[in-house]
């Protein structure tokens, strides 16, 4: 039976003293969220929010093999981040997993926190602190687009990972090579981190499309080229003799 290893910490795998520690860097970093998170929030983002947590909720309950005996999901910060901000991005995701503690029972109460600080708190700040380095890129067609959600996708997944190498490091079984640890994590999560590139890629691209003001990495910017070129339908009304 193949492992899920896409950062779903369990119990048990650190400490207690880690666990509260990254439980408090939980609770501080959900709280900073919810108060700059209100910024962003308007009439497009907060319907936009709810759709973005219900996605990434669904996508993360399904695996797909990267290995065999393993097996990955989508973390979705910088998908989160790309369409609606790093902020409102992060309680969505923390929210996810919330949820998926306590009802699905997917990862540990007890590394709760350290979740939320590895895939809600770091992944999607990375996620979209690269994706607005590479900006520029993005607004220049949906190729462009593409090409920044990939990227953005995939070092968000590796650097989460990272997250879960600093807590080992920290409240880890020392019974376990620490270089050992880190490499298997982000070889694996570079592997995760593709699939997640391509399901983000797809996904931001298709919102785009439809709508580019929905996708808050292009606020501010020109519309990418191959959506603003597009023809607009018009309609023309007769006018009474």
């Amino acid at each position: 039976m193949s492992d899920s290893v896409a950062m779903h910490m369990s119990d048990g795998l650190i400490n207690a003293p880690t666990s509260v520690i990254f439980g408090g860097v939980a609770v501080i970093g959900i709280a900073v969220a919810l108060v700059c998170a209100r910024r962003d929030l308007d009439d497009r983002t907060a319907p936009m929010a709810g759709l973005v947590a219900a996605f990434v909720f669904a996508t993360q309950m399904i695996n797909f093999p990267i290995l065999p005996g393993a097996s990955g999901h989508l973390l979705g910060g910088a998908l989160a981040a790309i369409l609606v901000g790093p902020w409102v991005g992060a309680l969505c995701v923390s929210i996810v997993l919330v949820v998926q503690a306590l009802v699905f029972a997917d990862g540990g109460l007890t590394a709760l926190g350290a979740n939320i600080t590895n895939m809600a708190l770091i992944g999607t700040a990375a996620g979209f602190g690269i994706a607005l380095l590479l900006r520029r890129f993005a607004t220049r067609g949906r190729a462009g687009l593409a090409a920044v959600a990939f990227v953005a996708a995939l070092c968000n997944t590796v650097i989460a990972s990272l997250g879960f190498v600093l807590e080992f490091a920290i409240g880890g079984d020392a019974a376990f090579s620490l270089g050992g640890v880190a490499g298997t994590m982000i070889g694996l999560h570079v592997l995760i981190g593709t699939g997640e590139g391509v399901i983000t890629a797809l996904t931001v691209t298709a919102v785009a499309a439809a709508r580019p003001d929905l996708v808050y990495l292009l606020r501010g910017t020109a519309r990418p080229l191959e959506l603003r070129d597009a023809p607009v339908r018009t309609t023309t009304q007769g006018t009474a003799s």
